[in-house]
């Protein structure tokens, strides 16, 4: 019987009225279930050893061939739209991350969040919005954490039930199952494009200005020392790519993350990452270690994806002792409270360093710090650009170069605003000059204002 087939006995039943819901949670069901008996018995008939030496292709060809035997032989009657879908399920099963795989195939979602098997949501354009993909029940979802997780050599389960890893795009992922999650299994997908932003891309949707883009370019070039700062989700990893685009390609980089993320495009990188300790708790790679074996691979310029810990210490230290334009991020909602947390990270260290040392080390280390900000229409942009200018007593002086001030939000919900420039010309423009990178007197006057 095919599910119409059922769903329509349900409809033909007299004595009571059916909910046009109830009867999509009928059908769904009905579908579930049918989609797992064919994929237990594809299990037991497909030789695992000679799948995995199959090209992906022919192996697609192949599921198709053998899921189209099973409904026959059970002699289950489906219409062409059920038969494609239940093929295309079963393969992204068996080659994918199932119920994911269409979600993941579209490039306008930047975050997929699956509230256990029930509930996924996803974010697109800056918007978070429910999805009606489901998992069958916990079990598979659990399933397909597994799959995530043990291709980059890590594990979850009760033991450890906290993992974050990445997929072979470069996405990021994090899980978090019971019983630290009481409902069931979260999983949370961070989406990075297979074709990186550029400087162009953020100039076309207004996320900064043409010269605060160029000033930030030539702060690259020159190999200033930059923190960029921003909350959950404001870009700033996609700003750290974009701006590492503008590093010549002789220099030799060297990249520090907990799970990596960055896509750097010169020829001579190398990409270090953290590791977990292991089931004995024994193993564990942090942050600092790396940053401190870095110094020793000869780095041209050092990128920490995000300081979080003692190894901002480490960092700074690095960039105060000639590893010139290094790079890093930092959660923070202003460009203060920046470093304010980088102050109490180098605390982390256990150095017993007085406060006006901590400061010291920070105003030398860092030039720039940019914020990044997430506004209510969802659309992200560098809401300020600060220059770090020393010490007044033990205070860290900064002044504002470019900001973008928010007047208001239109009927349609769009934010109202526009970016402008202080007036004050920043000390990093003759390290620019001194470099051979002009900086217009236009580009710093308080007048002109952009949308």
């Amino acid at each position: 019987m095919s599910l119409r087939d059922r769903l329509n006995d349900i409809q033909q039943q007299p004595a009571t009225t059916v909910n046009p819901r109830e009867l999509r949670v009928e059908e769904d069901l009905a579908y579930q279930k049918l989609k797992s008996t064919i994929h237990s018995q594809l299990l037991e008939r497909i030789d695992l050893a000679a799948m995995e030496k199959m090209p992906e292709d022919r192996l697609r060809i192949e599921l198709k061939v053998l899921v189209e035997q099973l409904l026959a032989e059970q002699g289950t009657v489906l219409n062409q739209d059920e038969r494609a879908r239940l093929i295309q399920d079963i393969q992204n099963e068996v080659l994918g991350l199932g119920p994911l795989e269409p979600l993941l195939a579209d490039p306008s979602i930047s975050d997929i969040l699956v509230n256990t098997c029930s509930t996924i949501y996803v974010e697109r354009r800056g918007k978070i919005e429910p999805t009606e993909v489901r998992f069958t029940n916990n079990a598979h979802l659990m399933k397909i954490i597994d799959k995530i997780v043990s291709r980059v050599g890590r594990r979850v389960d009760e033991s450890s039930p906290m993992v974050d890893a990445r997929l072979p795009d470069g996405s990021r992922v994090n899980a978090i199952i019971p019983p630290l999650a009481l409902d069931g299994p979260i999983l949370s997908i961070r989406r990075f494009p297979a074709d990186p932003l550029r400087m162009d891309d953020m100039l076309r949707l207004k996320s900064l200005t043409p010269e605060m883009a160029d000033i930030i370019a030539g702060l690259v070039k020159a190999k200033v020392n930059m923190l960029i700062s921003g909350g959950t989700g404001t870009g700033k990893t996609t700003l750290l790519n974009v701006m590492s685009g503008f590093i010549p390609a002789s220099e030799r980089i060297i990249t520090i993350e907990d799970s990596a993320e960055l896509q750097l495009q010169q020829p001579h990188v190398v990409r270090l990452e953290t590791r977990p300790p292991n089931i004995e708790g024994k193993g564990e790679v942090t942050q600092r270690s790396l940053v401190r074996n870095s110094l020793r691979m000869r780095p041209d310029r050092i990128i920490v994806g995000e300081v979080r810990g003692a190894e901002a210490l480490d960092m700074l230290q690095a960039m105060n002792t000639g590893h010139e334009g290094s790079l890093t991020t930092i959660h923070a909602n202003s460009a203060r409270d920046a470093l304010t947390r980088l102050e109490n990270m180098v605390g982390m260290a256990g150095m017993n360093l007085p406060p006006k040392a901590m400061r010291q080390q920070i105003s030398s280390a860092i030039s720039v710090v940019l914020q990044l900000v997430r506004y209510s229409d969802g659309k992200r942009r560098v809401s300020s650009l600060q220059e770090i200018t020393g010490m007044e007593g033990d205070v860290i002086t900064m002044q504002e170069i470019f900001s973008y001030e928010q007047t208001g939000i239109d009927k349609d919900g769009k934010v109202l605003g526009h970016f402008k420039a202080s007036g004050i010309r920043p000390k990093f423009a003759q390290r620019l000059a001194a470099f051979g990178i002009v900086t217009k007197d236009e580009y710093f006057d308080p007048t002109r204002t952009y949308e």
